[in-house]
């Protein structure tokens, strides 16, 4: 087990999943559910507000994520998903791939929370230390 994100070339879920009509279709449905419940939609790692074209959302967990014989289906809770700014996407996965106790954790859950919280750690020092 691996919290490090595999190579796109073979990788059925970053070519296949995160590119099919059930993704685009379930990413839609997380957004809405969070408006409908009066959030207003933030990035997790810095909180600024956002609009949906400006935001990606990260997998803390795969549990709904399959694979059947007729395509993908995208059954992911709507707490499986966490919105972030696409440069805070990808630093929260370099996190999860270079530190070696995160990448080794059997819970990517865990694992998540855990990077999550450094990177918004990190993210507050930077912006308080700026003149």
């Amino acid at each position: 087990m691996s919290n490090s994100r595999r190579p796109a070339r073979g990788n059925k879920y970053r070519t296949g999943y995160l590119r099919s009509r059930a993704w685009f279709a379930r990413r839609a449905r997380w957004f809405s559910e969070e408006t409908a419940a009066g959030n207003e939609l933030r990035c997790a790692a810095c909180s600024r507000a956002a609009k949906v074209r400006e935001l990606e959302l990260h997998h803390v967990d795969y549990s709904g994520v399959t694979e059947t014989p007729t395509g993908w289906r995208a059954e992911e809770s709507h707490t499986d998903l966490v919105s972030l700014h696409p440069a805070h996407h990808e630093l929260l996965h370099r996190l999860l791939e270079r530190d070696q106790v995160l990448r080794a954790m059997r819970s990517r859950r865990v694992a998540s929370a855990f990077a999550l919280r450094v990177l918004r750690r990190k993210l507050t020092t930077t912006i308080t230390e700026q003149p």
